[in-house]
C-alpha cells in the first residue's frame, strides 16, 4: 500500500502563530501545506491533513490525529520568527533527534529549500515539541523561512510553488517509492506486550520520560509498547542497543 503522510499546517484559528506587519504565520503555512499535499497526492501518496481551513487544534490533538490515522510520516509546516526583525533569515527543520529516516528527510528538505535561495540553518533537535514527541511515526517540523525577515518573505512570495515543490521533493527523495507510491519495509522496536493496559502505560510513561519516541499498538488483546519507526534494519538495531543498555527487553518488528 502507499505511504500515508499527515501534513500539518501549524497554528490556526485563535492561534495566529508569529505575526509581522499584519502577516500571520497560520495563513502562510496553510497555503503551503495544501500545496505540498497536492504534489504528494499527485505522486501517488496517501495524504491527510490536520487542518484544511482556519481552525485551531492543540499540538496534542494533532499528534493523536496522526496516530489514529496510522500515518507513516508526519510533516508539520511552520514559519520562524526572531525577537528583532530582519536579524536572522533562513530555513531549518526540527526533529525529535538526529537519527533514522526523519533526520534524512529533514536534511533533504533543507537542501531543496537551500537550492531555491534560502540560507540553510540546518537540522535541529527539539525533543520536547509535542508534535515530534507524541507522534508514533517519524516526524519533522519545517520552518519555511522567518516571517519577520523581509528577505525570506520575498523568497516565500516570489517562489511559493517552488518552495512547495522543494518540500515535497525532499520528502520524496527520502522514501523508497515505487511507481505506485508504495512503501518499503519499516522496523520498530517492541519492549513489551501486555494484556493489562495499565502495565503497558506504565512502561510507556517511563520510556517517554527518557525521551524515547514510544507508543502503544493494540491488537489481538495485547497492548504492545513499541519505540520508533525506522527505514533500515541497521537504524533499528542502533535503537535496540540503546534500549538494551537502559535495561529494556527488546524485539525488532518488521512490517
Amino acid at each position: 500500500m502507499a505511504y500515508k503522510i499527515m501534513i500539518d499546517a501549524g497554528h490556526g484559528g485563535r492561534d495566529p502563530g508569529a505575526v509581522y506587519n499584519g502577516r500571520q504565520e497560520k495563513d502562510d503555512v496553510l497555503a503551503l501545506a495544501l500545496a505540498v499535499g497536492q504534489i504528494l497526492e499527485d505522486s501517488g501518496l496517501d495524504v491527510e491533513y490536520t487542518r484544511t481551513t482556519d481552525i485551531y487544534e492543540s499540538p496534542g490533538e494533532k499528534a493523536r490525529e496522526a496516530n489514529n490515522a496510522g500515518a507513516d510520516f508526519f510533516v508539520s509546516i511552520h514559519r520562524n520568527s526572531f525577537p528583532r526583525p530582519n536579524q536572522v533569515s533562513g530555513v531549518e527543520t526540527l526533529v525529535y533527534d538526529k537519527s533514522g529516516i526523519k533526520n534524512e528527510m529533514a536534511e533533504n528538505v533543507n537542501q531543496r529549500l537551500e537550492n531555491i535561495g534560502f540560507r540553510n540553518l540546518g537540522v535541529k533537535e527539539r525533543p520536547n515539541l509535542t508534535v515530534l514527541r507524541r507522534t508514533q511515526m517519524p516526524a519533522i517540523l519545517v520552518e519555511a523561512g522567518f516571517i519577520n525577515s523581509d528577505i525570506d518573505n520575498q523568497l516565500f512570495d516570489d517562489n511559493f510553488q517552488a518552495i512547495a515543490q522543494g518540500i515535497a521533493d525532499g520528502i520524496l527523495d527520502t522514501l523508497d517509492i515505487g511507481s505506485d507510491g508504495t512503501m518499503g519495509m519499516v522496523y520498530t522496536i517492541q519492549t513489551g506486550a501486555f494484556r493489562n493496559e495499565d502495565y503497558a502505560r506504565t512502561m510507556l510513561d517511563r520510556l517517554l520520560s527518557q525521551n524515547y519516541p514510544a507508543f502503544i499498538s493494540e491488537g489481538n488483546g495485547y497492548h504492545r509498547v513499541q519505540v520508533g519507526s525506522f527505514g533500515t534494519l541497521e537504524e533499528a538495531r542502533v535503537m535496540e542497543r540503546r534500549l538494551r543498555q537502559n535495561g529494556y527487553p527488546t524485539a525488532i518488528i518488521a512490517g
